[in-house]
């Protein structure tokens, strides 16, 4: 008898797992997933079928509020992934119960993933905010970041949303044909050190009809980036799109081909910028393009700054080694909220080489006078309209670009 139950039970087993894949969906209620209740061990286990499902499948997470610890969800998986995100996961608020150096949500391995649905990862970081001291010490706290992509290839993120991290919303790294669409971050310009997306050491990211609120860089591309584009982004508020910080490490790659294009600006610290650190090891960025903006009320909407050095805990009398080549600044209109509205400083030791500037048509309405521009290092060539004109300040210590 014990024997009969037992081959019934298998085949009813069976027949479960076969329901649940016949058409491809794993829904992580079928787990045991119930709203408002921890679903980390139900969407652990959903990616795991998904994942080792031979044809494409989609993992379901429905349009409910659920709970969610730390996750990592690892492939390489067998066939295509879709992760249905149509719900709203919600980190826990207090980073204490977080294991150190690791993320809120981690994806890692995976080619031919698409994270979709319209829903949106809350990384409830209200009360962490506070806990960085930056400005004070030099040194952030490490807290998680909402969404870390790690060696993501061939892969989509497309209508989800990102909110409230308690550092960075999302991190790629070492991933190569990632696409974001439709993505939005959302969080108070007061959420310190959130940067939208930080791409490291990644080739063909694309990120594109975007929106970006955060309190700190909407988009920053740090060292190896690679074919980067950056196109229909609205930015704002937050500090700007960057290329850097670079040259704080050693052995840093280089950053070469990148494009921001079409997009806008509101009411941001920075347009964007090019930045690297004094006294920095030696290092490339070239092929740097910025085209077709607007900047409505933006600080230093143009920028140039090879001095970087936040909390002064720099050496800076010691000139940046980053090479900075082959950059254009082209068809950038709108207002700036800093009379010093086009800053151009380049390293006394390796001044920037082929930089273009041209239709550049900046107000500034403020008590001091109209727009300036400054430039320090490098002999740009210039074209079309030039509002403000060309190097009208001269840079602390230096004398204005012939």
């Amino acid at each position: 008898m014990d024997m009969k139950y037992s081959i019934i039970s298998t085949i009813l087993l069976l027949l479960v797992a076969y329901v649940r894949a016949q058409d491809g969906t794993f829904d992580i209620a079928k787990y045991g997933a119930q709203p408002n209740a921890d679903v980390t061990q139900a969407l652990t286990d959903a990616w795991k079928a998904a994942c080792e499902a031979t044809a494409p499948s989609t993992l379901m997470i429905p349009p409910e509020t659920y709970m969610l610890g730390q996750i990592t969800l690892s492939g390489p998986c067998k066939a295509a992934v879709t992760i249905q995100l149509q719900g709203t996961l919600k980190a826990p608020e207090d980073p204490a119960t977080f294991k150190a150096d690791q993320e809120w949500v981690t994806l890692q391995s995976i080619d031919l993933l698409t994270l979709t649905g319209g829903g949106t990862l809350n990384g409830q970081g209200a009360t962490a905010w506070g806990q960085n001291d930056c400005h004070k010490t030099g040194q952030c706290s490490k807290l998680p970041i909402n969404l870390s992509l790690n060696s993501i290839t061939n892969s989509l993120i497309q209508g989800v949303t990102s909110a409230d991290s308690k550092l960075f919303h999302v991190n790629v790294l070492g991933c190569k044909n990632l696409t974001f669409v439709n993505f939005t971050i959302s969080a108070p310009e007061t959420s310190k050190n959130t940067d939208g997306i930080h791409i490291g050491r990644s080739n063909g990211i694309n990120i594109t009809d975007s929106n970006i609120k955060t309190g700190d860089d909407c988009v920053s591309i740090g060292d190896g980036s690679q074919q980067i584009s950056v196109t229909k982004v609205t930015c704002g508020p937050g500090h700007g799109i960057s290329v850097g910080s670079l040259g704080r490490y050693p052995n840093e790659q280089d950053v070469v081909g990148i494009t921001v294009k079409n997009c806008t600006f509101i009411s941001t610290m920075n347009g964007v910028r090019v930045k690297t650190w004094p006294a920095s090891p030696p290092g490339i960025a070239s092929d740097l393009h910025f085209e077709d903006l607007v900047m409505d009320n933006v600080g230093n909407p143009v920028l140039i700054d090879q001095e970087y050095c936040p909390y002064n805990q720099c050496t800076q009398n010691v000139p940046s080694k980053v090479k900075i080549s082959k950059v254009s600044f082209k068809n950038i209109k709108g207002t700036s909220s800093t009379q010093l509205a086009v800053k151009l400083v380049c390293s006394k030791g390796f001044p920037c080489e082929g930089v273009e500037v041209g239709d550049i048509d900046l107000t500034y309405n403020g008590k001091e006078g109209p727009a300036i521009s400054q430039c320090a290092n490098l002999s740009p060539t210039f074209s079309g309209k030039l509002n403000p004109p060309e190097c009208t300040a001269q840079a602390p210590g230096q004398a204005p670009a012939a």
